[in-house]
């Protein structure tokens, strides 16, 4: 992450690398915190800490809000977003985030707003498989 800004949380490196592979995704910090968006306009995802080492994940969710807020630690995201399916998941510095789950979410968000083209041009990432 640039601009001077580091989330200490080891979740945060591989929600970034997830949103980095979709296409016309740039990052910018307009408050301070990464924020990853389509061609520079419409934010996805935003990505932060609330104490030092925790995470806090926003998505937008139009889908499946009503389900992911029954996750711990999700809540409707702030400033009137959770009205339009935006949901915001904290973790505490030791807190484990269900990593296959928020980047199962993060392809909702990102298809909410990319435009239908691009949506339709670029297949769903492959689910990992559990190993047995």
């Amino acid at each position: 992450m640039s601009a001077g800004f580091t989330l200490k949380h080891p979740s945060a490196k591989p929600l970034r690398a997830a949103a980095l592979k979709y296409p016309g995704t740039t990052e910018d910090f307009p408050w301070g915190h990464p924020a990853y968006k389509i061609a520079g306009k419409k934010a996805f995802l935003f990505l932060g800490a609330y104490e030092e080492g925790a995470l806090s994940v926003s998505m937008k969710l139009p889908y499946r809000a009503e389900e992911a807020l029954k996750m711990k630690g999700a809540k409707p995201t702030d400033y009137g977003l959770g009205r339009s399916g935006w949901v915001t998941f904290t973790y505490g510095p030791k807190a484990k985030a269900p990593l296959a789950k928020l980047i199962d979410y993060l392809d909702e968000s990102w298809r909410a707003v990319a435009p239908k083209k691009l949506s339709a041009a670029f297949a769903p990432p492959k689910a990992k498989r559990a190993q047995t």
